[in-house]
């Protein structure tokens, strides 16, 4: 399976997404048969069979692209959408605020919205338990955490402890 994942705030972009992550005639991926993606030109009809195993998953992390939600929800070949909110607070006027009233209603009414469309939503959290929080109300996928936060705390929990 391959997931791609972009930032975007207008339907139109979500359309180049879909249409650059598929080959012809739905799309305009190129056509190289030697990639890595193709176990270099061993997979079995690949070409025929990639938009089977194909997951467009895109980002919404500004005001504009909460405004154009259920537009960009309706292009076709977006699979899911994934709400950032560190660069939702910025763009909400609230840098780093991710606890804050306006941030918080942004992103439960973007959650609400695409469950009312049917659409798959996740969400990044960094806090276990805002995480559990979240998928109790509904994320579908929530990505828990940062890899260099993990291991910034392990370091200085170690740190802390000798």
């Amino acid at each position: 399976a391959v997931l791609v994942e972009r930032i975007l705030n207008r339907a139109e972009e979500a359309r180049a997404a879909a249409a650059a992550m598929r080959y012809g005639p739905d799309g305009i991926r190129g056509m190289a048969g030697m990639t890595r993606a193709t176990r270099y030109g061993r997979v079995p009809e690949y070409f025929t069979r990639a938009s089977e195993e194909l997951c467009l998953i895109v980002q919404i992390e500004t005001k504009a692209g909460l405004e154009a939600l259920e537009d960009i929800a309706a292009v076709d070949g977006v699979d899911g959408m994934f709400i950032g909110p560190a660069d939702l607070s910025a763009s909400l006027g609230h840098p780093g605020q991710l606890d804050h009233p306006e941030v918080v209603a942004a992103i439960d009414d973007a959650m609400a919205r695409l469950a009312g469309l049917g659409m798959p939503a996740g969400i990044m959290v960094l806090d276990p338990d805002d995480a559990a929080a979240r998928i109790k109300n509904g994320s579908n996928f929530t990505a828990v955490g940062v890899d260099l936060v993990v291991l910034a705390d392990a370091i200085a929990d170690l740190r802390n402890r000798f």
